[in-house]
């Protein structure tokens, strides 16, 4: 009796103004949230993470991987806010229970923003997934950038939090931060003109590497797409270097998109030419173009269009079916010579500029006069 009578004494004695049973339950409960967090790691070793290699996808298995350590403090701060609950910490002379709950809160704050900060690499995977399935390398280069910014814009706030949780006024700091964050954006306003052109190439993707393309004066092919801007080897083996700003307020033709290539000639013959004969010659080209294995079927025409100043003009319009260019200039050239040998199968003479002169003989008139 005399053992339970001390021990019931103990209970009853106070330290710093709190009551041993008190201090007890506490330590009762940060022992319980210390098993708790034990458990929860077992859980994920020995049976989340498992489960989650077995699947296809790998976004499971970054989210769990940053999940774990979050949620082990996050049992751990539950447990130290019930304990501050039960400890019921004086308020004089100072206030021990309101710091305990900021304390509290500030674990808090710092976990959340842990686990917002460790999410930033489920959206970078996911954002590699996508990136991998596009030719362009500007979208590798902008996932980085969008990691590191939301992750600084992450701890920013966290701090702004923990701040205002610690009972200090952040108006004055956020005021501060306005007017700086005004004064670089005033300092760096090309580059991020630049920034937000590399995000519309990439979102609208007019070319890719390799492309060729012809923006203003400037033609060429594709040869890089860069973070601050892109560069362009031209065909005199130049290499122009422009700002994406620059280029994404351009009109860019880009002909690797074509799906055909066209050919568009006026083929002129001399007036000698017999209607018979030029409606035997309109024909033959249509049927060479007909037959022709570069030519693309779809559409092509061939009209006689124009009574010229020194020749009767022939217009031939039609697509190769490949865009290559060396192929092209091939395929271009044996419709040309195709034309001529046709031409002169039907006896007909291509014209070339030229001009008739009429003489005038004011001696003959005045002898016949």
């Amino acid at each position: 009796m005399e053992t339970i009578s001390d021990f019931t004494q103990l209970l009853d004695e106070t330290v710093l103004g709190i009551s041993m049973t008190r201090l007890i339950a506490t330590l009762a409960v940060l022992f319980v949230a210390l098993i708790l967090k034990r458990v929860i790691a077992h859980i994920f070793t020995r049976s989340i993470f498992k489960a989650a290699q077995k699947t296809s996808s790998e976004m499971d298995d970054i989210l769990l991987k940053n999940l774990n350590k979050p949620a082990e403090l996050l049992v751990v701060v539950i447990g130290c806010y019930i304990g501050v609950e039960i400890l019921q910490l004086p308020q004089q002379p100072t206030d021990l229970d309101a710091l305990a709950n900021k304390a509290v809160h500030v674990l808090l704050t710092f976990n959340l923003a842990w686990f917002c900060y460790n999410m930033v690499a489920l959206l970078e995977g996911w954002l590699g997934h996508w990136a991998g399935k596009t030719e362009s390398t500007l979208d590798d280069h902008l996932i980085p950038f969008i990691r590191k910014t939301l992750r600084v814009f992450i701890v920013i706030l966290a701090i702004l939090v923990l701040v205002q949780n610690l009972g200090y006024s952040i108006s004055g700091l956020l005021a501060s931060l306005g007017l700086g964050g005004l004064a670089v954006a005033l300092a760096a306003k090309d580059s991020l003109s630049n920034i937000f052109g590399s995000i519309m190439i990439l979102l609208d993707r007019p070319f890719s590497i390799g492309d060729w393309v012809k923006a203003g004066d400037m033609e060429g092919t594709i040869e890089e797409i860069g973070f601050r801007s892109t560069r362009i080897r031209t065909f005199a083996k130049t290499l122009i270097t422009v700002p994406n700003s620059v280029l994404m307020n351009m009109s860019i033709d880009n002909f690797s998109q074509m799906p055909k290539r066209r050919i568009k000639l006026n083929v002129g013959i001399t007036y000698a030419t017999k209607p018979s004969q030029m409606r035997a010659a309109v024909a033959a080209i249509k049927q060479m173009l007909r037959e022709h294995p570069a030519i693309h079927q779809e559409f092509f025409l061939v009209n006689f269009t124009d009574f010229g100043a020194s020749s009767l003009d022939i217009m031939v319009y039609c697509f190769t079916t490949s865009t290559v260019w060396e192929e092209y200039l091939e395929a271009r050239e044996d419709v040309c010579l195709r034309i001529m040998e046709l031409l002169e199968g039907l006896g007909l003479e291509i014209a070339f500029p030229s001009q008739t002169l009429y003489l005038h003989d004011m001696n003959a008139e005045q002898a016949n006069a």
